[in-house]
């Protein structure tokens, strides 16, 4: 079966993939805690790393990342976590409407948790992330960390 070359590109990306976004995101923000994960995020700017605009992105969505250590266990173990990560990230991304980036950490604890008390808690994270994100004057991203201090 051939895919429809149109509809695979229509569609938009919502996971960070590539490690400058990471980097740009971990550089921009402070490490932020919740009961079951620990999260990173910034404003998404208009241009990448390198000067040029973002392709294969839509400027207005979201970008979620996700980032399970080899400390978290073996590799069928890290393959779960992040699996239901994703589940729980899809079901909830709609609560951000801003283009910002997020990764986020899950603890080992997320491999047992009851899913319904994990997808709460990455709504009530999300939603914190908004509320901030609201808050924030211009693209944070932009700025030097030192000018984020004063």
């Amino acid at each position: 079966m051939l895919r429809d070359p149109m509809t695979a590109t229509a569609k938009p990306i919502f996971r960070l993939r590539k490690h400058a976004d990471y980097q740009r995101v971990y550089k921009a923000s402070r490490k932020q805690f919740a009961k079951q994960m620990s999260y990173f995020f910034s404003l998404r700017p208009e241009l990448g790393a390198d000067g040029s605009p973002l392709r294969h992105v839509d400027a207005s969505n979201p970008r979620v990342g996700l980032t399970v250590g080899k400390v978290m266990g073996k590799a069928v173990d890290r393959n779960r976590i992040k699996r239901r990560m994703r589940e729980a990230v899809r079901k909830n991304l709609d609560v951000l409407s801003l283009p910002v980036d997020v990764i986020l950490h899950p603890r080992r604890s997320v491999i047992d948790l009851d899913f319904t008390v994990l997808e709460r808690e990455v709504g009530a994270v999300f939603r914190a992330i908004q509320k901030t994100a609201e808050k924030q004057p211009g693209d944070r991203a932009a700025r030097p960390k030192s000018a984020a201090l004063h």
